[in-house]
């Protein structure tokens, strides 16, 4: 049997182990052990030991741990709960107002954690009750938190991001600079449909009752900028030194680590129990990246040395399509695999397959992550998984799950909007990246 064959059957068991239930990490591990003795001998136990030094050496990830240490340490600060209260009193006139105070909310949050459970669960503690209070519709709800959530893994600082640029081998300072168009776009998408439907049906989004709204407008624009300016001075400043340059993705994730404790400390939220926690999730969420990342290149390095992805590149050249329809296949297998699929063995074990073949086609490589980014955004809000349908059920038990399924759905189609809008105009992605880095 050839190699190419054997690679080929390595790529059917790890599907089969996946959806069977079994570890992604320890599966990979097997599997490329097992099938890379069959392909090519011992040199299988040398690459093992080569793809997880080279993992563990890579500067770019230890800037992960430090991310998720912020946006956990944010969250524990409660700036998003008064960040929130201010912004729908604000606006307690206004027909949506709590669908705008949700968008605004979200994309702030987004910034300050790449977590897309922990955004969604903060968003439905906060929005959810008053919701239900204001007479909101239940399906419009549900949905614009449910994709305000997925807003983190495509708003940098994002973690999907950080592990997704070594797999690229593009600079992850260059993905930043990409990703804010598009995770701007998205947003406005998302506040654009939303307050449509409000103008066309006002019942669906109706003002504030006079009983929630603010006494004193003095006292409402101090919250709104105690709770917007810390936050927002933090991120931008982390993120702002990375994009800019003055700071590697590390070290800007480092201050922003720091600041995050001086914000939690500033605002009393600072004390041993918070902390441990803090430091466990970080520590529990960063391992299972990691591990994950190690493990996936050395599966990768396996496939690649059995010869698999150059005849598969081979016969879908051969096939003599344009090459956006190729773009169109492989975008379609992502977002059907995102279905089943979380992000981190797609962006791990998927792309890597079709990097040989992007690349002889002849696409940008920045372009085609902000592509993969933006679609697998859809898998949180796809049905059977949809992830956060379970994050939001959990925090809003009055909703039913079908009505949550609905109104993602709704969202799920504006993020495959945006998908189309950034293949049909790259500059979305790309004009920031030239901008600053003139390339």
């Amino acid at each position: 049997m050839t190699p190419e064959i054997i690679g080929l059957l390595m790529i059917a068991a790890m599907l089969a182990g996946i959806f069977i239930g079994f570890p992604i990490s320890f599966t990979l591990i097997f599997l490329g052990l097992v099938f890379g003795y069959w392909g090519f001998g011992q040199l299988v136990f040398y690459l093992l030991t080569l793809q997880f030094n080279a993992t563990m050496m890579e500067q770019t990830l230890a800037a992960v741990p430090l991310f998720v240490f912020m946006g956990i340490m944010m969250e524990q600060a409660n700036l998003m709960e008064r960040l929130f209260d201010s912004v729908q009193k604000i606006l307690a006139r206004v027909r949506g107002s709590l669908y705008l105070a949700v968008m605004f909310v979200a994309t702030i949050f987004a910034a300050a954690t790449g977590i897309v459970g922990a955004s969604v669960t903060i968003l439905g503690i906060m929005a959810g009750k008053s919701m239900i209070r204001s007479g909101y519709d239940v399906k419009l709800s549900a949905g614009l938190i449910a994709a305000g959530g997925t807003l983190g893994i495509l708003i940098p600082p994002s973690i999907m991001l950080l592990v997704m640029g070594p797999v690229l081998e593009v600079p992850v300072t260059t993905l930043f600079a990409a990703a804010l168009l598009p995770g701007v776009l998205l947003a406005c998408l998302f506040t654009g449909y939303v307050m449509l439907r409000c103008a066309l049906n006002p019942s669906l989004g109706p003002p504030l009752a006079h009983a929630d709204r603010a006494s004193s407008n003095a006292e409402l624009w101090g919250e709104f900028f105690k709770g917007l300016v810390p936050p927002a001075t933090l991120v931008l400043a982390a993120l702002g030194s990375i994009v800019f340059g003055l700071a590697t993705p590390t070290e800007g994730a480092a201050f922003g680590a720091a600041g995050s404790l001086v914000l939690s400390f500033a605002y009393r939220r600072l004390d041993w129990p918070n902390l441990r926690n803090a430091l466990i999730r970080t520590l529990e969420i960063s391992v299972l990246i990691l591990f994950l990342v190690a493990a996936s290149n050395f599966f990768g390095a396996v496939f690649a040395r059995l010869g698999t992805p150059t005849m598969l590149t081979e016969a879908l050249l051969g096939l003599d399509l344009n090459r956006y329809v190729i773009l169109a296949i492989i975008m379609g297998l992502i977002f059907l695999l995102g279905w089943p699929l979380e992000w981190v063995p797609i962006v791990l074990i998927v792309v890597p397959f079709l990097l040989p073949l992007v690349v002889k086609l002849g696409f940008d490589l920045t372009w085609f992550g902000i592509l993969v980014a933006v679609n697998l955004q859809t898998a949180w809000l796809s049905p059977p998984v949809a992830l956060s349908a379970y994050f939001l059920k959990g925090v809003v038990p009055e909703w039913r799950l079908s009505d949550i399924y609905n109104g993602m759905l709704q969202f799920m189609g504006l993020q495959l909007l945006g998908l189309a809008l950034i293949i049909a105009i790259p500059e979305i992605a790309l004009w920031l990246p030239r901008l600053i880095y003139g390339k």
